[in-house]
């Protein structure tokens, strides 16, 4: 249970009913909760006790915003919609648009033929970060003998794989039903099955038992994600190989050895997650490092960091050329690479390459949206798909392509929602700039902004100024090992102009994925190098050489901030009245 999210708490049975209105509700919880803010409230619902509450806020927000589901096609025509807004894919992007649009008094209904919440919640960050959190403490309980602690050869400390998978899978069926609860709370209507378009405003959904039932709407929303893909015509791949879908709904078992191939997050947070829970993991990369698209000192620093883990890195592989039992009677595989590599004896092949919008049996012809060269559903900056209809169907999240977060989807659907239903919002859109995110790797990495070398192409290398820094975490200070052999932290700064802007900033090592948050702020206000300097650091803390970066002190004056803080200047003053 979520601190604070609890049918029985004084909170719930006082301080909400003493909430005059939807903003204050929101400021009391978080007030309560210490912080805790509605992005949180987002995934967590109220409790059966709760409902006419949450119902209350819903009709206080409709009370300020009608709608209606007759449209003027002319001066004598009228027609007539089941919903304003009808959204296909029941994940977090096209949920939180649905329960937004709700919230201004709109009729939506949301059509979902799986489980709610989409990848994240289901095969994606929510069952993740439950098994980084496990490999984490496995890290620690080997870490412990550094500090002091025994007993970690000994047979007291065992893993049992099947227990977190089962508790983990039970808090899944738990957010599951968070979501539908939510959306119940909210006026969103369910709808169960696949859905197809038949024309602009009106949709087929295929239901369980093959009937089926259509809708009409003024608006609607694609929203259906993505989904792993496959690489084509290789031997054995299907038989033999999972995705990252199956490594958290299929694998029942902590596999002796696995073999992960891909380089892009995916594949290392896997690898991660197996290697420190005690498989003997080999990553097989396409060319010679995964997270080839990310900054340098991130890759590098990671390939170090894999290798002194015990990850075997296959490098140069072009891919792997097929799949196929052992030889020996066994449940083991033999796995083949296009440059000759050949890897024996593997439980667990896990195929982590790419992947696809999930866009099949949509009919997209039908109505004319448009695809990109990869597949995905262009769209324009207010999530406008190029269908023939004006102004009738969005897409947003991972089927467009463009940032394949959670957070940018949620931030996405929030936006194209306020501004079709929202008062005095019409020109109201999401940012795809400056996107913190982090890697759930070991160890972890966050980043925002360009890489050196974007920057290097985008301003130019005269215009560009680099700072970094690469140490080891106090952490691993008492260690009695050499000081080479300690896990490192990356730090890089990337500055541009005379000014000396952020316009990039990368981190890799312990704590890296609760210090982002933060600097993206920061970045994304237009911060300099000199507004970091300015900021006194909070020693002793890993993400204080973010402010203690040599030179120190000595950029120039120039300042990102409103009211600038540079020169001992008195900090800003809140708008009264």
């Amino acid at each position: 249970m979520v601190r604070g999210v609890s049918a029985t708490s004084s909170f719930t049975n006082s301080t909400l009913h003493r909430s005059r209105n939807t903003t204050a509700f929101f400021r009391a919880f978080e007030k309560y909760n210490n912080g805790v803010s509605f992005g949180v409230l987002q995934q967590f619902a109220f409790s059966e006790n709760n409902k006419t509450i949450a119902n209350n806020s819903t009709l206080i927000r409709r009370n300020a915003f009608t709608t209606t589901t007759t449209t003027s096609t002319n001066d004598s025509e009228q027609q007539q919609y089941d919903f304003d807004y009808l959204v296909i894919g029941g994940g977090s992007g096209g949920i939180s648009s649905a329960r937004r649009a709700a919230s201004y008094g709109a009729k939506v209904g949301v059509i979902e033929k799986g489980r709610l919440g989409g990848t994240c919640v289901n095969v994606g960050c929510v069952p993740k970060k439950v098994m980084w959190n496990a490999a984490s403490i496995a890290e620690r309980l080997h870490d412990m003998k550094h500090y002091g602690f025994s007993g970690y050869d000994s047979d007291a400390i065992h893993f049992d794989w099947k227990y977190i998978k089962s508790y983990r899978d039970d808090y899944v069926s738990r957010l599951n039903r968070i979501y539908d609860t939510n959306m119940k709370n909210s006026g969103v209507q369910s709808i169960t099955g696949s859905a197809s378009f038949v024309t602009p405003n009106k949709v087929a959904v295929m239901q369980e038992s093959q009937e089926k039932k259509y809708y009409t709407a003024k608006h609607i929303l694609i929203a259906t994600g993505g989904k792993p893909s496959l690489p084509k015509d290789v031997e054995g791949i299907e038989k033999y190989a999972m995705t990252s879908d199956g490594f958290f709904d299929e694998l029942e078992d902590l596999p002796e050895k696995a073999v992960v191939v891909g380089g892009g997050y995916i594949a290392v947070e896997i690898a991660g997650m197996l290697q420190s829970l005690g498989t003997d993991t080999c990553l097989a990369v396409r060319k010679n490092f995964a997270l080839r698209k990310f900054d340098e000192i991130l890759r590098t620093t990671l390939d170090e960091e894999m290798q002194r883990h015990g990850i075997q890195i296959f490098r140069n592989t072009n891919g792997v050329s097929k799949i196929t039992a052992s030889d020996n009677n066994s449940t083991t595989k033999t796995v083949y690479f296009q440059n000759g590599d050949v890897i024996e004896n593997v439980d667990t092949v896990l195929i982590a390459t790419g992947r696809s919008p999930n866009i099949d049996g949509l009919n997209l012809s039908n109505v004319d949206v448009t695809l990109n060269k990869d597949g995905y559903i262009e769209t324009d900056d207010y999530g406008r798909t190029t269908s023939s209809s004006e102004n009738t169907i969005y897409a947003l999240g991972d089927v467009c392509g463009k940032v394949e977060l959670t957070p940018m989807a949620i931030a996405a659907g929030r936006r194209l929602a306020d501004r079709l239903f929202g008062p005095n919002m019409s020109d109201v859109k999401v940012s795809y700039d400056f996107v913190p995110t982090v890697v759930f790797s070991h160890p972890p990495i966050g980043t925002i902004g360009l890489t050196e070398k974007e920057a290097i192409s985008k301003y130019g290398k005269e215009n560009v100024t680099i700072h970094k820094s690469k140490f080891a975490n106090m952490y691993y200070g008492p260690w009695p090992v050499e000081a080479e052999d300690k896990p490192k932290t990356a730090m890089k700064l990337i500055c541009a102009g005379r000014n000396e802007l952020v316009v990039g900033l990368h981190v890799i090592g312990m704590g890296a994925d609760e210090m982002l948050q933060g600097f993206g702020i920061a970045i994304k206000m237009g911060a300099t190098k000199a507004d970091f300097d300015a900021t006194v650091a909070i020693h002793p803390t890993a993400s204080e050489e973010f402010v203690t970066m040599f030179p120190w002190g000595l950029s120039p004056p120039v300042s990102g901030a409103k009211h600038s803080p540079l020169n001992g200047n008195t900090p800003p003053e809140p708008e009264l009245g």
